[in-house]
């Protein structure tokens, strides 16, 4: 869809220039009524003329009255109204007695007295100026209360974003130390060489975390390329016991998703079923597109869940009354994953666990299909992420065979 080069501003945007456009437009439309009721009376063209000083009469009143209810609507409410209706009244009094004098100077020989004429247009004036004070009022609540949703927006996505970067950042701590641990024993052994190539791989992972923002997002094929170079790391630890495929489609590599979100679950795959075995486990990592969706599958070959464990037990969501066995819990990884989803997409994403002993255990994740270039084009999004409360669409699955 063709997206316009220039984007329209708010019409509250310059609020000066907003009102100057309400009060020309305000008072215009009263005085061309008033012609044409004059006119429509089988008034004399001449009374126009009366017509323009009533309007630049009201316009000018109007405008001590924005001075005034400015410095009135951020009082109480009983000082804001009382003093609003003794300033209106005055200011309709003021209104209508200029209008009365112009009109007896108009016609000096009218059978009306100034007293009838008075009450005459004293009417009319009321109407208009307490027509522009309600309006006055009601554009600046609504402006105020609109200012504030901006400021509560702007505290929850400063709020989204921090709980973002912790539960990023929460992943990397038991990574490194694993890492370091490894490099350690390899100086120790006096095997400077694998040292030196983890450490470089190590700096390189490192450097990739800390040019990703923790709320950013990046493309399949980055994130596959930064989890091969994790997997290069663990691999000198596990050589031929960690085995892995990739099976990425063409269609789904320029897709975008939240940095750094397959290596927790790559982590908990090495540590629960390629460490425990002998043989070690093979690590599977599919990618491809569903329609609008974007569907990542991470398997292993290893032993899955324990008898008796379920699936909810692992990320976080046991059932009432249910004890997880710590031994067997897969940590803080899943449960970030799945609250990290949460708060990027809200209800439009899927978080699937499948398994079954002995026979793997795999986690499939469904996002919203986007790409750099329809991300660029769309127009930017108005509305907070979803606060960390919010009701994923996540599915978590009874243990079964993975399909």
């Amino acid at each position: 869809m063709a997206v316009l080069p220039v984007r329209p501003a708010p019409f509250f945007a310059d609020k000066n220039r907003a009102f100057w456009r309400l009060q020309s437009l305000g008072w215009g439309g009263a005085m061309l009524l008033r012609a044409m009721s004059s006119l429509a009376n089988a008034q004399p063209l001449s009374f126009l003329l009366i017509v323009l000083v009533a309007t630049l009469t009201g316009f000018s009143i109007s405008l001590i009255l924005s001075v005034i209810f400015r410095a009135l609507i951020g009082r109480r409410a009983i000082v804001t109204w009382g003093a609003t209706a003794l300033v209106l009244a005055g200011a309709v009094s003021l209104y209508a007695f200029i209008d009365s004098w112009v009109i007896s100077l108009y016609r000096p020989a009218s059978d009306p007295g100034f007293a009838s004429l008075f009450i005459g247009v004293f009417y009319l004036d009321l109407t208009l100026l307490g027509a522009w004070s309600a309006l006055y009022y009601a554009i600046n609540f609504f402006l105020t209360v609109e200012e504030q949703n901006d400021r509560l927006t702007a505290l929850e996505n400063q709020a989204t974003s921090a709980q973002l970067a912790m539960l990023r950042y929460q992943l990397n701590p038991h990574f490194l130390f694993n890492t370091l641990n490894s490099i350690s024993t390899l100086v120790l052994l006096k095997q400077t060489e694998p040292a030196n190539a983890m450490l470089s791989r190590l700096s390189s992972f490192l450097r990739y975390t800390l040019v990703n923002p923790p709320t950013g997002r990046v493309t399949v094929a980055q994130e596959i390329d930064t989890l091969k170079l994790y997997l290069d790391i663990e691999r000198m630890r596990f050589e031929e016991r960690l085995r892995t495929s990739f099976a990425i489609d063409d269609d789904a590599r320029e897709a975008l998703m939240p940095s750094l979100l397959l290596q927790p679950l790559v982590e908990n795959a090495i540590k629960y079923a390629v460490s425990p075995q002998e043989s070690g486990a093979e690590i599977s990592v599919s990618a491809e597109r569903l329609g609008a969706n974007l569907r990542i599958t991470v398997a292993d070959t290893g032993p899955g869940l324990p008898h008796g464990m379920k699936s909810e037990d692992v990320v976080g969501v046991p059932h009432q009354g249910t004890t997880v066995d710590t031994r067997h819990s897969t940590g803080v990884g899943l449960a970030n994953i799945r609250e990290r989803l949460a708060q990027a997409y809200g209800e439009d994403h899927r978080f699937e666990i499948r398994s079954r002993p002995q026979d793997g255990f795999a986690v499939i994740i469904e996002l919203p299909f986007e790409t750099v270039e329809e991300n660029a084009s769309s127009p930017a999004r108005t509305s907070p992420p979803a606060p960390a409360n919010a009701s994923a669409r996540s599915v978590i699955s009874q243990p079964e065979t993975m399909s």
